[in-house]
């Protein structure tokens, strides 16, 4: 069987399961009693193996058997939940998620047994009670079926149709094969395995009628054993063998049988209608197979319900997404072309304003199909912490909220990596040792907090720690110490700037570098990251309190509603997501602080940049003229962007540039216009 189609499924469900596993056994380290939990752990682990094995991984298939056979005990309360066990199953779990790298990478599970741990299992399944009698009771409850078989499949009741179709079988030469199949006690999803053995006989051939009924079947509506009548050119030895061969089916019983006495009627209409439940019957019997997996999910009675997601690959997102955009951007060029027109045909002006609603309507419901929550993510941070406060000798405690908030999908598989580094920089920079925590009146348990909300069109993550704060007045001493600044500059630096340092490629002010962070390496990759995700990262610290880390996302990358701007001649756009308001300036309210232009406005003071100084092109303003000042915002910071001429709003397509032009940090990609231009896109920012 080709199952390399079913790899990116088994890769994104055995994700899940592992990150389901590494939160149950978490929450089980806290409450080894909660019988909830252990009941999940045994599902996760057994579904695991049933993928595994499906799959043909075997050694992956063997570690995870164990695992199940671990928490089988525990469910039937032969063994304790202890430290030893949390830290082995922990260790499972790594080895699991190795041999998934592995897969991902070559589709193959590599050569690793991982002997130790499977041994550790085992130590643990020999050291329980019970274990060996429990054994003894499934044997003999295994002989008592096989002995007290009366061949189940005997007593099913053959109408006239299901008798035709059998003896009309037989003259062709088919066996007609009786079969009785025993389901394993431990099953979980019956109706799942029932679904696998009906594939499998009719692979041989044709089912004629079951015991209890298909629908029965279907809705798990029996108890260990279902029977079969089936018709076939093989003999019963290599039916009850495929049957058999369906993982967790204890055993089958059967046998060819004498084919039943049809007697057939010389009416004609009468034959016709029995043929005709013939071929239904026939039909009827292995729908079985259809709706199955369906009700696997959930035990639940009546009509099961059907899973209504898909998964999609990214890319094919990617492709609607830049059909979307052209649509987006012929939309613009029919608004460009009818105003060049100067005539006002109402005619066409409601199929734009249609048109503009369709469009603007597919690119949201295009980005909602985009968007996943940051759940994905964060749902692995409290493993990590787990295992730093372990490895740095430090209590410490995590604490998340705002994981249902959303991002496109594209952000949310590149803020992992910056993310785990900022908590890495907490739990080992920011939070003191129990006994300093101690000395300064603080609870011995350290605080990491992660936090993400909406604001506006971004969305926030903050990463925030009740430690020690950064120390700025080292890190003014380290940066003075390796020539970052002279200690000229040093001494007019704001803290907010010092702190900004620390930003710098390689700069750590660790005395110690340790194997978690204080490489030299980490800020810089967060800043970089995230400011090629648009985003921004910003710090706010305080000496003996702690620190805040905050992350400022847009919502989607792809299209924006932007303000157009002309400066000397030449179209920009601006997000609007980053505008405050839109002055009008006298040149004479224009003041200097430290030699560079400033307003004041509504007892702010807020720095001017003159963005055709900044783009190297001529204004077209008079210098006695009115200015007009865009006011942007990032964080905390405010400036105002000074250009010649407004043009209006518009929902604008961003596209890349390329890796060839990234040396301007000021603009941030291009989009093109209705009548066909590229207007260059700024990227307020790298501005501010």
């Amino acid at each position: 069987m080709d199952v390399s189609q079913y790899l990116e499924i088994f890769i994104d469900e055995t994700k899940e399961h592992l990150q389901s596993l590494n939160t149950q056994i978490l929450e089980l380290e806290q409450n080894p009693e909660n019988m909830d939990t252990i009941n999940e752990v045994f599902r996760a682990a057994h579904s695991l193996k049933g993928m595994a094995g499906t799959m043909g991984y075997k050694r992956m298939q063997n570690l995870t058997h164990d695992m199940e056979n671990v928490f089988s005990e525990v469910r039937n309360g032969h063994i304790k939940v202890n430290a030893s066990m949390i830290d082995c199953l922990f260790q499972c779990l790594d080895a699991l998620d190795d041999y998934l790298n592995k897969i991902q990478e070559s589709g193959d599970e590599g050569t690793n047994e991982n002997e130790m741990l499977i041994k550790d299992l085992n130590a643990m399944l020999n050291g329980s009670a019970g274990k060996v009698e429990d054994k003894k009771t499934e044997t003999k409850a295994a002989e008592a079926v096989t002995d007290s078989s009366k061949e189940k499949w005997k007593d099913i009741s053959l109408g006239e149709a299901e008798k035709h179709v059998m003896s009309e079988a037989a003259k062709q030469g088919k066996n007609i094969i009786g079969l009785t199949v025993y389901v394993q006690e431990s099953c979980i999803l019956k109706a799942a395995r029932a679904f696998l053995v009906f594939k499998a006989l009719e692979d041989l051939g044709e089912i004629i009628v079951s015991n209890p009924s298909a629908q029965d079947i279907e809705d798990e509506k029996f108890d260990k054993d279902f029977s079969i009548i089936m018709v076939a050119d093989c003999d019963a030895k290599k039916a009850i063998a495929a049957a058999g061969y369906v993982s967790e089916i204890q055993e089958v019983v059967g046998s060819v049988m004498t084919p039943p006495v049809y007697e057939e009627t010389v009416e004609e209409v009468k034959e016709e209608n029995v043929q005709a439940e013939a071929v239904q019957a026939a039909q009827d019997a292995p729908t079985a197979k259809k709706a199955a997996p369906s009700t696997t999910a959930a035990e639940k009675k009546g009509k099961p319900v059907v899973n209504r997601t898909v998964r999609v690959d990214i890319e094919k997102l990617d492709v609607l997404m830049n059909l979307v955009s052209e649509l987006i951007i012929a939309k613009n060029s029919l608004v460009s072309a009818t105003n060049a027109e100067g005539a006002v045909n109402v005619g066409v002006n409601e199929h734009i304003e249609y048109l503009e609603s369709v469009t603007t309507n597919l690119h949201e419901s295009v980005m909602k199909v985009r968007m996943v929550p940051i759940e994905s993510v964060v749902n692995k941070f409290p493993r990590m912490i787990r295992d730093l406060q372990k490895k740095l000798g430090k209590k410490m405690e995590l604490y998340m909220s705002g994981e249902e908030t959303e991002l496109d999908r594209t952000v949310v598989d590149e803020i992992g990596d910056p993310l785990m580094h900022l908590l890495r920089n907490s739990a080992d920079h920011g939070l003191e040792s129990a006994a300093v925590r101690k000395e300064r009146g603080k609870p011995e348990v350290g605080s990491i907090f992660l936090n993400a909300y909406q604001e506006g069109n971004n969305v926030v993550i903050e990463v925030r720690d009740d430690g020690n704060g950064i120390d700025v007045d080292a890190v003014r001493r380290k940066a003075i110490e390796r020539g970052t600044i002279t200690e000229e500059q040093a001494e007019s630096m704001s803290e907010k700037e010092i702190i900004d340092l620390l930003f710098l490629p390689s700069f750590s002010t660790a005395k110690q570098v340790s194997d978690v962070s204080g490489r030299g390496v980490g800020l810089d990759v967060v800043r970089s990251k995230i400011e090629s995700l648009s985003g921004e990262v910003e710090v706010k610290s305080k000496l003996g309190v702690g620190s805040t880390w905050i992350i400022r996302l847009p919502l989607t990358l792809a299209i924006i509603q932007a303000l157009m701007v002309v400066v000397g001649g030449e179209k920009y756009a601006i997000s609007l997501g980053s505008i405050q308001t839109i002055e009008d300036i006298s040149p004479s309210d224009i003041k200097f602080v430290q030699s560079k232009e400033v307003i004041t406005l509504r007892g702010n003071v807020i720095p001017l940049v003159r963005l055709n100084k900044v783009l190297g092109i001529e204004s077209t303003k008079k210098e006695d003229e009115n200015l007009i000042a865009v006011i942007v915002k990032k964080g905390d910071k405010q400036a105002g962007l000074i250009i010649d001429e407004l043009m209006g709003q518009q929902e604008i397509v961003i596209k890349s540039l390329g890796k060839y032009i990234n040396k301007s940090k000021e603009i941030s990609g291009a989009t093109i216009l209705g009548d066909g231009e590229v207007a260059l896109i700024l990227d307020t920012n790298a501005l501010l």
